[in-house]
């Protein structure tokens, strides 16, 4: 069945002028922070000689796949707080499933390749340098962009076949594959399968990943001393904090069946705007050689 559809309606967070206003300013502060604070650590990173280590080369595109994960929802919602009429042309909305879809999974890759790293660390330290050097770390990049874009253009694809000749009010303040599965003039079912074949088990396997490299790497420590279980335990504490805030909600978001319910909006503002600005301020604040290497950074430009 062909689309005749050529443009959406975004509902967007709420239809309260009052609360549209408010909605303006505190999401372009939240935005004007997350890429100030994720760009700082991308320019950190890059100029810094002491911060050279696996670790801080795998935050580097975790921070910049934030800042893009952010920007491909945040700009639309604060623009549209403002506008009377919240259109999004078709291919807009399919351009914005593959993106943030990109990014997104591009942030759960970083993730796992960040808890390898702490895991070849601290459970194989006399063949860390070796397992992890800097080729390996690119190669393992390269692999995490492309998942990431074998699993985008999926999403984009099974989008691209929803068939759309009714209505074209998208309850949400972005495109996504559920509120347009809503929208869709066609039994659902089996794509909304495919979805959760794909996102879910995408969110599921890595957090069953996550957890258990961090339960062999908290086991692990009892062979160290008290300040290297200190260290190690405070820099897995990061890393677990993280993934509970970014994988509850995808989680939540991705592993159901194709319903809608009114704290979905919420569950995505968290995910797509909250986590990107908490990301930087867990990595900053608790380590100190990111916080040196940015006064540095500061004093040099200053």
């Amino acid at each position: 069945m062909k689309s005749n559809v050529t443009e959406f309606v975004l509902f967007g967070l709420t239809q309260d002028p009052e609360k549209q206003k408010a909605i303006f300013g505190i999401f372009l502060i939240l935005y004007l922070m997350t890429l100030l604070g994720n760009l700082l650590i991308v320019m950190t990173i890059k100029t810094s000689q002491t911060l050279g280590s696996p670790m801080y080369f795998f935050l580097f595109y975790l921070s910049f796949a934030d800042a893009c994960f952010s920007t491909t929802t945040a700009p639309r919602l604060i623009i549209d707080s403002l506008s009377q009429k919240k259109i999004i042309s078709y291919n807009e909305c399919m351009t914005q499933v593959f993106a943030s879809h990109f990014f997104g999974c591009m942030e759960i890759f970083v993730l796992i390749l960040m808890a390898f790293d702490r895991y070849m660390a601290i459970c194989k330290p006399l063949r860390y340098t070796t397992i992890m050097s800097r080729r390996v770390c690119v190669i393992l990049v390269i692999l995490a962009w492309v998942g990431s874009c074998i699993h985008s253009s999926a999403q984009t694809f099974l989008a691209l076949r929803l068939p759309f000749c009714g209505p074209n009010v998208i309850d949400h303040y972005f495109c996504d594959l559920q509120p347009l599965l809503k929208l869709a003039c066609m039994d659902t079912y089996v794509i909304n399968l495919l979805v959760v074949s794909n996102s879910g088990a995408i969110c599921m396997v890595s957090f069953i990943l996550l957890l258990i490299s961090y339960i062999v790497i908290l086991h692990s420590l009892r062979n160290h001393s008290a300040e290297g279980r200190w260290k190690a335990l405070s820099t897995c504490t990061s890393h677990f904090i993280v993934v509970v805030i970014f994988f509850g909600p995808c989680i939540f978001m991705y592993t159901r069946p194709p319903t809608t319910f009114p704290i979905d909006k919420i569950v995505a503002v968290f995910y797509t705007i909250g986590t990107p600005l908490l990301n930087p301020l867990i990595y900053t604040l608790r380590n100190a050689e990111v916080k040196n290497a940015m006064i540095r950074l500061w004093c040099r430009k200053v």
